[in-house]
């Protein structure tokens, strides 16, 4: 497989990063360095005419530092308000670091709703499509302070993986890009398995794919490998290949699109009668 030839055309681009790609974990600071590397990879893409989509993470993250709390929260109450102080600031400086490379960035908040309502996922598709028409790179996370069930510990979408999925298939993307803290999908766990082997290509996911996920959860992250999985059969089944790669190098971008033998990849194939809302809804995955 030639995959520089096969990524050469990958033209509307969802890139999701989570939180613990984003934040040093020592301190619980973001780091800058890494943010500003991904804004300019993605005003090159930019520049190379792709048009590009970021799910980012790390709301919660930062007003947990900006209110000077020692530890992530556990109450609905202050994650909300942690997300309401740090969405803002988050997207502050996104907005400051694109403006820097001439481009303009645009906060687009969602709930899950948006994915059993006809008439809000119409909604929100007509202003992706409005956002990259106009040259605009749309910033999506989860709308934390109001969507209770999405920080409940016991209804887990996964880190916006899920997320990210459902955006790539409502846009109809050619390629969702997933950065996290690990490699790709191993054979085994990586961290406690010392032979497990990194798999590079996924045509189908079956029964045995599924029992590979094993990932392991990062302290700033919630979601573990399954819930990439999950995101994997969303946009796989809405026709959009979906990546894995590490986020510890950002640059891995750069090198899955010129083809570098890197990470994961999940090919696109189409299962009859799947339904997006159904399969979200059943917690299928969550199991």
């Amino acid at each position: 497989m030639d995959k520089e030839k096969y990524f050469k055309n990958k033209n509307r681009i969802v890139i999701k990063i989570g939180s613990s790609s984003l934040i040093h974990e020592e301190t619980g600071g973001l780091d800058y360095d890494k943010l500003e590397k991904l804004v300019r990879i993605i005003c090159d893409l930019k520049n190379q005419g792709k048009e590009v989509v970021l799910v980012s993470s790390g709301a919660i993250g930062v007003g947990v530092k900006a209110l000077g709390l020692l530890r992530k929260p556990k109450t609905v109450s202050l994650k909300q308000a942690c997300a309401a102080v740090g969405q803002g600031q988050l997207m502050m400086i996104y907005q400051k670091l694109f403006f820097e490379y001439h481009k303009t960035a645009a906060q687009v908040l969602l709930t899950f709703d948006v994915v059993s309502s006809d008439e809000r996922r119409h909604n929100a598709i007509n202003t992706f499509n409005e956002l990259l028409q106009l040259d605009v790179v749309p910033v999506v996370n989860e709308n934390d302070t109001v969507g209770i069930d999405e920080l409940d510990d016991s209804v887990t979408f996964g880190d916006n993986d899920t997320l990210s999925a459902i955006v790539a298939s409502m846009i109809h993307a050619d390629l969702l890009i997933i950065l996290t803290d690990i490699d790709g999908l191993y054979t085994d766990d990586p961290h406690t398995h010392a032979d497990a082997k990194l798999i590079h290509v996924v045509e189908e996911i079956d029964d045995n794919i599924k029992s590979m996920a094993k990932g392991a959860m990062s302290s700033y992250g919630t979601g573990g490998m399954s819930t990439k999985i999950a995101a994997a059969r969303i946009a796989t089944n809405s026709n959009t290949d979906m990546a894995i790669v590490s986020g510890a190098d950002l640059n891995n971008i750069n090198r899955l699109l010129h083809g570098e033998d890197i990470g994961t990849l999940f090919m696109s194939h189409k299962e009859k009668d799947f339904n997006v809302e159904k399969f979200i809804l059943s917690k299928e995955y969550l199991e």
